[in-house]
């Protein structure tokens, strides 16, 4: 554990940092992926809201 020392002989612990990475820019099959993801998330919602509106008194 890393401490360091104050004045008036106080000690402070400091919490581990973790390793530093960096990040990679996904692959094409990675974006397709995403890509699919995306569209059946807002066929979901879409779905969810024409549901929605067509039971409510609203419409």
């Amino acid at each position: 554990m890393p401490y360091t020392k104050e004045e008036g002989g106080r000690l402070n612990n400091f919490a581990a940092e973790p390793k530093m990475y960096t990040a990679e820019a996904p692959t094409k099959n990675q974006q397709r992926n995403y890509f699919i993801l995306g569209g059946a998330g807002l066929l979901l919602v879409g779905g969810l809201i024409f549901v929605a509106v067509s039971i409510s008194n609203i419409g």
